[in-house]
């Protein structure tokens, strides 16, 4: 795993323990895949087939049977656009659906574990998210081709990363949704995980 080492000095985490994050990154991945496999076991598997998300992931691959790539590339274009405004109907739709309640839900009694988590379709575009993303498309990425595209248990743990608008070590996750009546995909999701916190847990 790559690491920018320059990104310390601005980290608040203190010494000890960003050395033993930087050791892990650079080191065999097998110990934080473990955590992360039990994290999704124990807990991600439970809140992610919930009602809401499995409710909202189906009904918006329902709406969106019949966009096209230009359509999907016209919906991409407005969410960055309306990332920078403060007219954002697009935006705040999907922040203030049912789905993005339940997920701010889950983030917020997670104990700062959980640094995102957004949900998509079946063509990649958000369905429900804990903040704004910076694009609204994610089905050009790894965190939907690896996932969706390739089977009910996917998973996709991606690189260690340096937040500096957060100040932390993250990682992100992500998973296949499938509907539990007829274990079919019928979208994903991305977890961005606080190592901090991650390494705390037994």
């Amino acid at each position: 795993m790559k690491l920018n080492l320059n990104v310390m000095k601005k980290s608040i985490v203190g010494y000890a323990a960003l050395a033993a994050l930087a050791a892990s990154a650079t080191s065999h991945a097998g110990p934080w895949d473990d955590k992360v496999h039990r994290l999704l076991n124990d807990e991600v598997s439970q809140w992610l087939s919930d009602p809401v998300v499995i409710s909202s992931v189906k009904r918006q691959n329902s709406e969106h049977a019949r966009l096209t790539q230009s359509d999907i590339d016209r919906l991409d274009k407005q969410w960055r656009n309306e990332t920078k405004q403060l007219d954002r109907p697009l935006v705040d739709a999907v922040l203030g659906n049912s789905l993005s309640e339940h997920l701010r839900d889950v983030a917020d009694e997670a104990d700062g574990l959980y640094a995102e988590i957004f949900v998509m379709d079946n063509k990649g575009l958000n369905v429900g998210q804990s903040a704004v993303t910076s694009d609204y498309w994610q089905g050009d990425e790894a965190k939907w081709k690896k996932t969706y595209l390739e089977g009910p248990d996917s998973v996709l743990i991606d690189q260690i990363e340096y937040d500096d608008s957060a100040t932390r070590f993250q990682i992100q996750v992500s998973i296949s949704v499938v509907d539990p009546k007829t274990q079919s995909v019928i979208g994903a999701a991305t977890i961005g995980l606080a190592m901090r916190q991650l390494a705390l847990r037994e």
